[in-house]
Parts: structure tokens; sequence; C-alpha cells
């Protein structure tokens, strides 16, 4: 039986780049194992998380961290989407004031 990791703090940078890149992201869980450099990626069906990974010699691209499972992969990028929307819903509340 496996344990699920509670996920307890997730920070979000808006990305300065254009394409599909939206944002980089920085998760925790259980307030001693933190995971950076996620992307907030937008693609043709909505936005997913890119894990963070390391090109290789033939240049492909590996993951260096990951779940191992669907429910996993699933609540993580459940937590960083809402707060990548919490995040936009600020800008956007703040740049409706002070227009």
């Amino acid at each position: 039986m496996s344990k699920i990791l509670e996920i307890t703090e997730v920070t979000v940078f808006p990305a300065k780049e254009g394409g599909k890149l939206r944002a980089f992201a920085t998760i925790v869980f259980e307030n001693c194992f933190i995971i950076r450099d996620l992307k907030v990626i937008e693609g043709d069906r909505g936005y997913f998380v890119s894990m963070p990974s390391r090109r290789r010699k033939d240049g492909t691209f590996k993951d260096i961290v990951h779940p191992l499972n669907a429910e996993t992969r699933q609540r993580v990028e459940e937590y960083i989407i809402k707060e990548y929307h919490r995040l936009l819903d600020q800008d956007f509340a703040q740049d409706e004031f002070i227009g």
C-alpha cells in the first residue's frame, strides 16, 4: 500500500518568455522535499505541467524527477495549475484596480 505525500506548498512564477511556456513552479511535499523548475505549459487541450528534465547527449530530454503513478501526477498538476490561475486572477484584479 502506497502513501500519498501531502503537498504543503506550491509557488508559481510567471514566465517572461512568449510561446507556450506560461510559468515555472516549485512544489514542496510534507514540508521536507522540494522540486523546482516544473513548467506550466499551454497545450492544445489546456494547461499541463512538465517535469524538470535534462538534455541527453542524443538531444532528447529525460525527466529527472516525475510521479510514479497517474494519481500523483494528476494531484501535482491540479495544485500547480490552480495556483497559476489564482496568480492570474490576482494580477487581473490588480490591473483592474490600478486601471
